[in-house]
């Protein structure tokens, strides 16, 4: 006698939620009823009703994915001065990442980035006390504090042996989302640190003021996106439409089909069509790969550097009347090309890791100055007294700045992309005459 058996496999997630009934879901909260009840009435410490509804509702939220969390009524008023621009902190944007704190990315010319803080590093302490069994909002709001009020964070960063200890002084954060310059008298670089409400208007500004000082003069321009940690969808869809006169910028996809958002970009390029380098690393994030995958897809712009954060998802601040906010991930985004960047990041069309230039040690060699009976050099005597003047005054003359290798190669390649692209024109142009 042949037996058949027949196979059954474990029902879906989706197939489980399908399943559900009214029942099932009011079953559940008696569940959590039953639970409220017991910490109510028998936890060592007495604790009122808002406090454990809110530390329910959050741990609901963080147990869904690291960006989702509620919002308390001060948290839900900070996150909005946030978006406008000036708020008080560290300046440094996180996430949680295996319990502990991980940086984004610091914040250009604030307190964090000052102190040395970079893209990547794990705070493991703040003031000595462990990060560990904090949630993101606690760690956030201890980090928070008194502006002028000093601040000891723990890091542990790859590639350090030893831990690293930082002390930071809180201030005012003042963040200008956008800055710009001329580079080599004719490439225009423009800096995006964060997307704010002010993002787009700081661009437009941004290309005015480089016409004007540079003119015609101007070849082509450097986006530089890196230590960007996002902000503003609105904002990122702008910034990428003001380079593309058409096709899709970015599509985000909740849940349900009918949730899906195309935006498309509309006629008009700031920069009239000239080469574009976007500048990326490891603390891009968010609205920085949106635009940057929406520039490489329609290959506007050729992106260099190192891989981006990876951060894909969108997340929706929903009011809670008198009770704040919630943050909750409502959705994917992807790029014009059908990318998901989500823990992906952007792959750069052309790697290059930020170097430290150094000068290569060698062995002292005779100089003229070491000969016997070398005559004097007088210039001497006016450095010794320019010193002895910077001394008096406490004025010195200001070291330069490291050079920025990253910069320094993007600059190289669009000039080397204007010179290939002169050239091949003029040779269109040969061709045409001799057909003639």
């Amino acid at each position: 006698v042949v037996q058949e058996t027949e196979e059954r496999t474990a029902p879906t997630k989706e197939e489980q939620i399908k399943a559900q009934t009214a029942e099932d879901t009011y079953r559940q909260l008696n569940l959590f009823g039953d639970v409220f009840e017991r910490v109510r009435a028998q936890y060592v410490e007495p604790m009122t009703d808002e406090e454990l509804i809110e530390n329910a509702v959050e741990g609901l939220l963080t147990s869904l994915d690291p960006h989702s969390s509620y919002l308390d009524d001060d948290d839900y008023k900070d996150m909005q001065v946030q978006t406008r621009g000036e708020f008080g902190g560290l300046g440094i944007e996180v996430t949680m990442e295996n319990g502990f704190v991980k940086v984004v990315s610091p914040i250009d010319e604030t307190p964090a980035a000052k102190a040395g803080v970079e893209a990547g590093d794990y705070i493991t302490h703040l003031d000595g006390e462990q990060v560990m069994g904090l949630s993101l909002s606690e760690a956030v709001d201890k980090m928070r504090g008194k502006v002028g009020a000093p601040i000891k964070l723990t890091i542990v960063r790859e590639g350090a042996d030893e831990t690293l200890e930082i002390e930071i002084i809180r201030d005012i954060i003042k963040i200008k989302s956008v800055k710009s310059r001329i580079e080599r008298e004719d490439i225009g670089y423009i800096r995006i640190t964060t997307f704010n409400q002010n993002t787009m208007p700081g661009v437009e500004k941004a290309f005015q003021d480089i016409k004007a000082e540079a003119g015609d003069k101007i070849i082509g321009y450097v986006l530089d996106l890196r230590n960007n940690p996002g902000g503003l969808l609105d904002q990122a869809i702008s910034v990428s439409d003001a380079f593309l006169d058409k096709g899709e910028i970015v599509s985000t996809r909740g849940r349900n089909e009918s949730d899906t958002k195309r935006d498309n970009a509309t006629p008009g390029d700031l920069a009239e069509g000239k080469p574009m380098i976007v500048l990326l690393n490891g603390g891009s994030a968010s609205a920085s790969e949106i635009v940057a995958g929406a520039l490489q897809d329609h290959r506007r712009a050729i992106i260099v550097g190192t891989k981006s954060f990876g951060k894909g998802s969108v997340q929706t601040v929903i009011p809670l009347p008198g009770h704040g906010a919630m943050r909750l991930t409502t959705a994917r985004y992807y790029t014009p090309s059908g990318r998901s960047i989500q823990a992906e990041g952007i792959e750069p069309d052309i790697s290059i890791e930020q170097a430290k230039l150094e000068e290569i040690k060698s062995y002292r060699r005779t100089r003229e100055s070491d000969l016997r009976g070398a005559i004097s050099n007088d210039s001497k005597v006016q450095q010794k007294l320019k010193e002895e003047t910077e001394k008096a005054t406490g004025e010195k003359e200001e070291a330069d700045e490291p050079e920025d290798y990253q910069l320094n190669r993007a600059m190289d390649l669009l000039r080397g992309v204007v010179l290939y692209s002169d050239r091949m024109n003029n040779n269109v142009k040969v061709a045409r005459k001799t057909q003639k």
